[in-house]
Parts: C-alpha cells; sequence; structure tokens
C-alpha cells in the first residue's frame, strides 16, 4: 500500500468517525442542536448549513494558539433584512466582507470565503421555473454542487448534462475506518464513492443548498457578476440575488411594489419563506447527510 499524501490524511481527520474528527457526524449534531437536529432526524437545508457554520466558527486550542477549523470564511446566505418574507436569499457583499475580516480577527479585509445558499424552491417538486438556473450554477468556476436529493435519500449532486443531474450517494454503509494524523497507511477506499449516479434534475427534491467558493477577492467579484448575470436571466424567478447592502432594493425577491410602495406578494413559483424562526420548522423530506 503507497503512503498517502499528509494533507490529504489531514482533510479525512476532519471528517472522521469519531469526537475527536472536528466534522464528524457526532459534532454536527451536537452543534445543530439549536437547529433542532437529532440522530437520525430529517432536516432541512437551512439546519444543515447553519450546523455546519457554527462547527466551521468553533476554535479549538493547540500548544495555546486558537485556530479555527477551516482556513476560510463562511457565509450562509440569507432573506431581506427583515426576515420575514419570502423570496430569493441575497448574497449582500457588506455581509461577505464582515464575515472575512471577522475570520481573520481584523487582520485582512478579505479572506477565502465558502458560501453556502439554502433554498426551498417549491413544494412537492422543483418549480421548473428553476431548472435552467440550477444548471447555470455548475457553469460557475466558484462552483461546488448542490446538497438535495429527492424523498428518502439525500444526494451530493456534482455536475449536470442536459436534463440530468450525476451525483454521489453518501448513503452506503462502510466499516469505520479511523482516520489519524499519524495513520498514513490506512485504507481510504470507504471514504469514496466509485460509482456516479444520475438523476433527471426536476426529481430532486425542493429542498436543497447550493455552494460555492471563492479563493480571494477578485474570484468574488467574478461570483457576484456571475450570480447579477444569472438573476437577470431568470425571467423573475432567480435563485438568489446580489446586492451591496442590506438596504432593500425596489424589487424583493418575488415581491414587488405597487404604486402605494407596498409590497405585493408574487408566491407564484412556489418559493418558501426561510427565516430563523421558521427555518426548521418549514422544511421536511430532507435526510441528514
Amino acid at each position: 500500500m503507497q503512503p498517502l499524501d499528509h494533507q490529504y490524511v489531514e482533510i479525512l481527520h476532519l471528517l472522521g468517525d469519531s469526537e475527536a474528527s472536528p466534522f464528524s457526524i457526532h459534532n454536527l449534531i451536537h452543534a445543530g442542536k439549536a437547529y433542532s437536529l437529532a440522530a437520525g432526524s430529517w432536516v432541512g437545508p437551512y439546519a444543515v448549513c447553519h450546523s455546519w457554520e457554527s462547527l466551521a466558527r468553533f476554535k479549538r486550542k493547540d500548544n495555546n494558539l486558537e485556530y479555527q477549523l477551516l482556513p476560510m470564511a463562511v457565509y450562509v446566505v440569507s432573506g431581506d433584512e427583515d426576515g420575514e418574507r419570502g423570496g430569493a436569499p441575497v448574497v449582500c457583499i457588506e455581509d461577505a466582507s464582515r464575515h472575512c475580516l471577522e475570520f481573520s480577527g481584523g487582520q485582512a479585509n478579505w479572506t477565502p470565503i465558502l458560501l453556502l445558499v439554502p433554498l426551498v424552491l417549491g413544494l412537492e417538486k422543483v418549480n421548473p421555473r428553476y431548472i435552467p438556473s440550477l444548471q447555470a450554477t455548475f457553469t460557475f468556476p466558484q462552483s461546488l454542487g448542490i446538497m438535495g436529493g429527492k424523498p428518502g435519500a439525500s444526494t451530493y449532486i456534482v455536475g449536470v448534462q442536459d436534463d440530468c443531474a450525476f451525483y454521489l450517494d453518501p448513503h452506503d454503509v462502510q466499516p469505520v475506518v479511523n482516520i489519524s494524523r499519524d495513520g498514513m497507511e490506512a485504507d481510504t477506499s470507504s471514504y469514496h464513492c466509485d460509482v456516479i449516479r444520475h438523476i433527471p434534475l426536476d426529481s430532486i427534491d425542493p429542498s436543497l443548498a447550493i455552494g460555492f467558493y471563492c479563493r480571494d477577492k477578485d474570484d468574488f467579484d467574478v461570483f457576484c457578476s456571475l450570480a447579477s448575470e444569472l438573476a437577470d436571466d431568470s425571467h423573475g424567478a432567480p435563485l438568489f440575488t446580489v446586492a451591496h447592502t442590506r438596504k432593500l432594493p425596489k424589487q424583493v425577491g418575488h415581491g414587488t411594489l405597487n404604486e402605494n410602495d407596498e409590497i405585493e406578494e408574487d408566491d407564484s413559483f412556489g418559493v418558501m419563506p426561510m427565516n430563523d424562526a421558521e427555518g426548521c420548522a418549514q422544511e421536511d423530506e430532507w435526510q441528514l447527510l
């Protein structure tokens, strides 16, 4: 057996099967208690994304030095500033910058950043209006794919071709493998899927989360430009929008201002609101990864 790469072992150690591994399922459950996560429970993308964010922000000590588990800021993209209306989540550039500043301890205005966008794109199935936009996100250089699936089977969607989504299924039962930082000859085959499956994109569950990774400010600016173009081309049904600040624009998600400056909500696209108070209660049929 060939010795393993040290950096590769470090990554696997983060995802091991014990509380000693920072991103183990055990620690995810602990971090998700505020979002009603429990072993074997069915939860939505909002709860999962914020649980991962809590884990990523947790600081550990090593030789009396504090460090964060991921070498990047984590930003869970939410809805409008009131958090009470439906519609598309907003990637706020000011918020992204603040997350980077907090991650660096005030030392840098920008750092690598992971964006997680939890969405509910319909009731029992994805509204067809969103399919072209979902397909287009995979063309972004910053795309990390989609956590999604169908009722009873969560999946990691890694690519699309025509109307088909290709995914990895993490739910095959595997023997426990203890990965230590010194385990340079461990059998790591069970950490990888050797089969890529496919499913019609319109058959995935409407509760999903999209991930993006931006290496630096220039990469983030490219992402914002691509995301704005995608929203403009969405025919009134954007997955998410981009704004510089939290100030509400004249058009909010899928609602518009009438002549009396009152918001008229358009629910024709089947988008469900998602906020701190309601997120967990409104999301179902989404299996814990």
